[in-house]
């Protein structure tokens, strides 16, 4: 019991770091993508770059490590990990031209699984039941680091613009002797399996995913929740500014605002909704409060609006901990590592469609006067993705009426 915790305890930290160090560089990140254009255009171009390359290398990279950590371990992974983030962040802060920060992205993106061998890790060291509010743990940490990093980015990078880079490669060398030092192995050699490269390709990988017992209707959950959430990642700066002026003061609060619920609800409200409702119903009402959300988002007259919001959107930042926890507990102990690898390589993908979908529908309402409600025709957008994931979800809860009595049962 007490390696399990202590093991719980480095996967929450390992998180958070990773959050931290990612925060660290989001207002950073496209002004040194900028300082290699000549004009608005070009900057936005090489933003596209920098960050599609990442989505597409770890879309590809993230089932093969995935499966490799089935048969090697968590542990040697994750390490491989910390080191491709340190790399990239040390290579970043140095890069003297475009091509070298599109370079090292893509060798990052193809080294760094960490989130979802992350999710294995806690797979391996957790009962079924309880998987859900450890998901929802690893949740808070992505809120918390998502409330440091982009703060702290922000102040480093008035000093020095490739500053954050640097204390973000500390972070990850920081995490990288943790874990060669102190980090325990959660796999047993009794539950691996050999690696298949047949099966590890990400295209082999999803289609598996989709055919996982009958939960293969929740992948699509996952894509089109995802692909909304990078919607909104992409997008929110720009609707922001062009629709009711804001500057970096307040989105910084807003972004401040998202994570602080994340934390809120991931950390401390997660557990007790379970008990409340079973985990199908509970992605059901996640989804429901988030498509109202982002339609909240896109038609609201004023900005504060934005924020109101933010704090009531409470059941929208469970859903993700929830539909993790009935994929995980769909595969046995030797698939954890292949099955949250092509989760992550699904978000991966998400990741890389996100940046074009949302800025280029901005593009088109971009001349439109401040105030114009078109202007949100991104978060409109997301809100129809929100809205057809639910109808699947609710398909899922009807073949499954069973399982929401016996996680009831089981949370009583």
């Amino acid at each position: 019991m007490q390696n399990r915790q202590a093991s719980m305890a480095f996967i929450f930290a390992t998180v958070l770091i990773d959050m931290i160090s990612i925060g660290l560089i989001i207002p950073v990140l496209p002004a040194i993508a900028g300082s290699f254009s000549s004009s608005q255009a070009d900057h936005a171009v090489a933003y596209l770059w920098v960050a599609g390359a990442f989505g597409l290398a770890n879309f590809i990279g993230s089932p093969i490590l995935g499966a490799l950590s089935d048969q090697y371990g968590r542990r040697p992974v994750l390490l491989l990990g910390f080191s491709g983030l340190a790399l990239s962040f040390f290579v970043t802060a140095a890069a003297t031209a475009l091509w070298m920060l599109v370079a090292i992205r893509l060798v990052s993106g193809a080294m760094q699984a960490n989130i979802s061998v992350a999710n294995a890790y806690v797979a391996d060291i957790t009962a079924p039941a309880e998987r859900a509010k450890r998901f929802g743990q690893l949740g808070a940490a992505f809120g918390i680091g998502f409330i440091l990093g982009p703060a702290t980015g922000g102040m480093l990078g008035a000093i020095d613009l490739r500053l954050p880079f640097v204390v973000a490669g500390c972070l990850a060398l920081v995490n990288l002797a943790y874990g060669y030092f102190v980090l325990p192995e959660s796999l047993p050699q009794d539950k691996r399996r050999a690696f298949d490269w047949r099966t590890a390709n990400p295209v082999s990988s999803l289609k598996k995913l989709g055919e996982l017992k009958d939960v293969g209707v929740l992948v699509v959950v996952i894509g089109l929740s995802a692909l909304a959430q990078f919607i909104l990642h992409a997008s929110w700066v720009l609707f922001t500014t062009f629709k009711f002026g804001w500057g970096p003061k307040e989105n910084g609060l807003s972004l401040f605002a998202v994570g602080f619920m994340s934390v809120l609800v991931q950390g401390f409200l997660l557990p007790r909704l379970l008990k409340r409702f079973a985990t199908p119903r509970l992605v059901v009402l996640s989804l429901v409060s988030s498509s109202l959300t982002y339609l909240g988002w896109a038609l609201v007259p004023q900005g504060w609006m934005l924020i109101v919001l933010i704090v009531f959107n409470v059941f929208g930042y469970a859903a993700s901990a929830a539909i993790q926890s009935i994929v995980s507990n769909s595969v046995d102990a030797t698939r954890q590592g292949a099955t949250m690898g092509a989760v992550a390589g699904l978000n991966s993908l998400m990741a890389v469609l996100g940046p074009l979908i949302g800025p280029g529908l901005l593009t088109l309402v971009a001349h439109l006067p401040q105030g114009d409600w078109r202007i949100g025709a991104p978060f409109l957008l997301c809100a129809a993705l929100q809205a057809l994931a639910l109808v699947f979800a609710l398909s899922y809860q009807r073949r499954h009426p069973s399982q929401a009595a016996l996680q009831v049962n089981s949370h009583a």
